[in-house]
């Protein structure tokens, strides 16, 4: 007896462009020792790491998925924010905009890496867009 694998359709009618990839945004309060649990416990690996801003990304078995730690003086359980990689993130956020989407500020820019902005699904539920400036770093 043959089992029928079912695919998960994926969405090809969007209103603008993805990027193919997605971050799981991800808010720790040791930054190092979550490095360590992600690479130790998970088998994830260091995509890379910003000191400065206390940001990684660590890469998943997904293709196109990773998980990003970001360094917070709270956690709050629950408010992981997924991150879609947009080909155009000033296209997205207009697009977005015109289906009066609240967004948390400007979108903003982390010179030569990534363009960013923060915003809401109507429960409240934050997302990002990125939009990678870089060849090395998908978004």
């Amino acid at each position: 007896m043959t089992q029928e694998v079912q695919v998960a359709p994926v969405a090809t009618n969007t209103p603008f462009e993805y990027s193919q990839n997605l971050v799981i945004s991800v808010g720790v309060s040791d930054f190092e020792r979550a490095i360590e649990w992600y690479k130790d416990v998970l088998g994830l690996e260091l995509v890379y790491k910003l000191e400065k801003y206390g940001w990684c990304e660590m890469a998943t078995p997904t293709k196109h998925v990773t998980i990003g730690l970001g360094q917070t003086e709270e956690v709050k359980p629950g408010s992981t924010t997924p991150t879609f990689g947009v080909l155009d993130i000033d296209a997205a956020r207009k697009y977005l905009e015109s289906k009066d989407v609240r967004f948390d500020g400007d979108t903003y820019e982390i010179e030569g890496m990534v363009k960013l902005c923060t915003f809401y699904d109507p429960d409240g539920n934050s997302y990002m867009l990125a939009q990678s400036l870089t060849d090395e770093i998908p978004s």
